[in-house]
């Protein structure tokens, strides 16, 4: 009987792998991105190599795309987690200290470039596309320490949260973002510990294949920063892209169904065969 399940087990593991489209550990290699204006890897720091999207310097921006549209399957559903810290912060400030501007993960199909500097995050100005900004600076909206989600190209946010504490803060932060083509559900956890949350953060609904943001099922996908009077390195240190609502470090619920009912099967076969020995 322990044979059998163990046999369950081994076989719902195979099942349940999902292709995983981008994974840097590290960013000793940047090999499938193209990196630009200010972007640089390998940068050497205390945490290995990273990406450097913006050096702790004013009037920077950067930005680091998937070399080529990556085909998203499930109208244009996608799952990412990545690990970012801010060091250096200084220059001007607001209310909850010196440093700017943020950075933003993008979804977009129009190409491998930088957005507005400053307040745009490398972001402003990039048509057809979707943004989850780590805003750390206050233009004027929630806070000067948000998350929010933008769309083409506009850092008007449709939603967003304050979070505390600053995100500039100089610790690793956490960050898990899934979208479900299915059901249009735009998902944005954030953490600073690498436990994926149970609840997310941010949620909105939108139609990302659908006329008016992407537009189709591929897109660039990657990163941009900026600075302006306020500045700070904008360092990502680890970061894995699946091209499906898979969501990185989630329990797998259909997995652990199907292991249940084969669990079950196997002690009634098991209970079946010790009957018939008795007999």
């Amino acid at each position: 009987m322990k044979k059998l399940l163990l046999a369950a087990t081994v076989a719902l593991t195979g099942l349940s792998a999902q292709a995983t489209v981008l994974t840097f550990n590290d960013f000793s290699s940047t090999a499938g991105l193209q990196l630009n204006g200010s972007a640089a890897a390998p940068v050497v720091t205390g945490d290995g190599s990273v990406l450097r999207l913006t050096p702790a310097l004013s009037g920077q921006g950067g930005s680091a795309f998937s070399t080529n549209q990556i085909s998203l399957l499930n109208n244009a559903s996608f799952s990412t987690y990545f690990q970012f810290r801010i060091t250096g912060s200084d220059g001007a400030g607001d209310e909850d200290g010196a440093g700017a501007d943020g950075l933003a993960f993008v979804v977009q199909t129009i190409d491998n470039n930088v957005g507005g500097v400053g307040g745009g995050m490398g972001y402003a100005g990039i048509n057809r596309s979707v943004a989850v900004e780590f805003d750390t600076y206050n233009n004027g909206e929630i806070s000067g320490n948000h998350v929010g989600i933008d769309l083409n190209g506009s850092v008007n946010s449709v939603a967003s949260l304050a979070i505390a504490p600053r995100m500039n803060n100089g610790a690793i932060w956490y960050s898990w973002v899934d979208y479900n083509g299915t059901t249009n559900a735009l998902e944005v956890r954030l953490s600073q510990v690498d436990v994926r949350p149970t609840a997310a953060a941010l949620a909105y609904n939108v139609n990302l294949a659908g006329s008016g943001v992407l537009n189709q099922t591929s897109a660039y996908v990657g990163f941009t920063a900026a600075t302006g009077a306020g500045w700070g390195n904008h360092d990502i240190l680890k970061w894995e892209f699946r091209d499906t609502f898979n969501p990185v470090g989630a329990p797998d619920t259909a997995a652990t169904i199907g292991l249940i009912g084969l669990g079950f099967a196997a002690l009634v076969a098991a209970r079946r065969r010790q009957l018939a020995v008795r007999r």
